[in-house]
């Protein structure tokens, strides 16, 4: 049961579609491998999911400590499509540092393979573990359960604390956490939360959480909810100190400031001692309804996507009057960089009413003092960087381009805090009214990582999005960093981003296909990242027939 890694809170949100059903997964695993010496494994659980022909990892459980029967508690929460394959791989590893670094394969347990047409159509299922080259890794198992989020998909924040628990060790005072458990109909117990450890502390106050309702009660609030407090143990096995069950529509007592309470009872005790009242009370301090808000909700209530453009001018683009440049302007064929532009920005600017987009350029001399510039405006006009429209940025494009000196080197951490900047400016303002969206279009690895890693971080706290895309066949393996979806970023200093916020990919893989799925390709995580942010500040959406009578804003830049 572990101390060491916190699952994280479900997300508030996701994009909304009438045809769309939504699956939560909760995994556990029997008879893991030990791979550690002098105590039993760490596991965790990868999510992968098939994307093109390549698995990609989607997400992650928490670390459970010298366990090799883990249950996670952990939700995975995905789309589900009828009309799709759609094909998931669990792999399952012995995490000996940090959670976020990439797992080695020599901390693998095993790993299986399903559809989630598979899960579903069974709502559980329970599959083998191999390890490499089709070796069964002995008797392991992985056991995925699905349940549907209904309708009612709104979340529930809850403060438990507990008083006067049992003592359970010797030299010291216990070190507690709760379970809590919704009792499925053929009476068995499906885990849906389990706290922190409090360390040493028999009146503990756990952090609060959030679940959805749907995973606490499946909508019906008289359904039997369990909850078990327990003392844990560097071994590995808990000891129990107290359960009691509930409900939901009790749980709902402790709203407007009051406070419900019940009795943790340890039945062996009940059982043995003639005078045994509980071994501790568990209190829930509050329980909080938190609606739900999706993309849409933030788009029809005004929020306006921002969209800002930056383009690569450095040398090693090319000469552009040599056809070989890649910023060589053809007159029948579009270059990369206007092919990756015209796609991202055709979609974006449906979410901008103005149309007006800032255009900027990086790595090139400019006029009239030719000094090398890393944030200058397409239009050469230092007071005003906006362009009308995306075929105003096109024309800005093909005009300054004989007019620079393509230089270096690649940095590009100075746009990203011009746009940080007026992103701040909206987030001071505390309203769901604008979404920053900064798109990089780039041929060559960033020489300003550590900046650059620093500047993303800080953006992660504001409502901004980075799109990269690597023109050319340059390696871009290093971008790959400022992507978080092989753990999360860190800055130079070690804090961590407070959300993903950067999606790269190379052009080169998107050459033979249609626009549109380049624009899908980079797209595709903007409304989570936009429910995200407005979501972990607890910034609601404005009404739509309120937006309705308001001007619409202006672009900030």
């Amino acid at each position: 049961m572990s101390d060491a890694q916190q699952p994280s809170a479900p997300q508030l949100g996701a994009v909304s579609n009438p045809c769309l059903s939504r699956v939560e997964l909760r995994i556990s695993c029997r008879s893991l491998l030990d791979q550690d010496t002098l105590s039993k494994s760490d596991p965790c659980v990868l999510l992968l999911m098939q994307e093109n022909g390549q698995w990609v990892e989607v997400e992650r459980t928490e670390v459970i400590k010298r366990c090799l029967n883990p249950v996670f508690c952990k939700v995975f929460t995905i789309d589900y499509y009828f009309e799709e394959v759609q094909k998931l791989r669990f792999e399952v590893y012995d995490i000996n540092t940090s959670l976020y670094n990439a797992p080695q394969e020599d901390d693998f347990l095993g790993a299986t393979e399903c559809t989630l047409g598979q899960i579903v159509s069974h709502k559980k299922i329970t599959k083998a573990l191999f390890l490499k080259h089709g070796k069964h890794a002995g008797k392991s198992s992985i056991t995925v359960s699905a349940e549907e989020l209904s309708g009612n998909s709104d979340y529930v924040e809850l403060h438990f604390s507990a008083r006067k628990l049992d003592d359970k060790d010797l030299f010291s005072k216990s070190d507690p956490f709760l379970e809590i458990h919704k009792i499925e109909d053929d009476s068995s117990l499906q885990l849906i939360h389990r706290t922190e450890v409090i360390k040493n502390n028999l009146n503990p106050i756990w952090t609060p959480f959030t679940v959805s309702i749907n995973s606490l009660c499946s909508g019906d609030h008289e359904k039997p909810i369990k909850f078990v407090v327990w003392d844990w143990d560097s071994n590995g096995k808990p000891d129990l100190i107290g359960e009691f069950s509930s409900t939901f529509k009790e749980m709902l007592g402790a709203r407007d400031g009051k406070q419900v309470q019940w009795d943790c009872v340890n039945s062996k005790y009940k059982v043995k001692r003639k005078n045994y009242k509980n071994s501790g009370i568990v209190m829930l301090t509050q329980c909080k309804i938190q609606k739900v808000y999706t993309f849409l909700d933030y788009i029809m209530g005004g929020c306006q996507i921002q969209f800002t453009v930056a383009i690569d001018f450095t040398a090693s683009n090319g000469d552009p009057k040599n056809s070989c440049s890649l910023h060589y302007i053809h007159p029948y064929q579009p270059n990369e960089y206007l092919k990756a532009l015209v796609s991202v920005g055709e979609i974006c600017q449906d979410y901008d009413s103005d149309k007006l987009f800032p255009a900027f350029g990086f790595g090139a001399r400019i006029p009239p003092n030719y000094h090398v510039s890393h944030d200058f405006p397409l239009r050469l006009n230092l007071e005003n960087p906006i362009c009308e429209g995306i075929q105003g940025v096109v024309e800005a494009y093909q005009s300054c381009l004989p007019q620079l000196q393509l230089y270096g080197p690649t940095n590009i951490a100075p746009i990203i805090n011009k746009v940080a900047k007026f992103a701040s400016e909206e987030e001071n303002t505390k309203h769901a009214s604008q979404y920053f969206i900064l798109l990089i279009l780039t041929d060559g690895v960033v020489t300003d990582m550590a900046d650059t890693r620093e500047a993303i971080v800080r953006a992660s706290h504001l409502p901004m999005a980075i799109i990269i895309v690597g023109i050319g066949n340059a390696d871009f393996t290093d971008m790959q960093i400022l992507d978080g979806d092989d753990g999360v970023l860190r800055s130079p200093r070690g804090e961590l981003a407070l959300h993903d916020i950067v999606q790269f990919v190379p052009f080169r893989d998107f050459k033979n296909a249609s626009p549109a799925a380049l624009a899908k390709s980079v797209l595709a995580e903007v409304p989570k990242q936009v429910v995200e942010h407005y979501s972990s500040k607890r910034i609601e959406p404005r009404s739509p027939c309120v937006n309705s009578c308001q001007s619409l804003p202006s672009h900030s830049l």
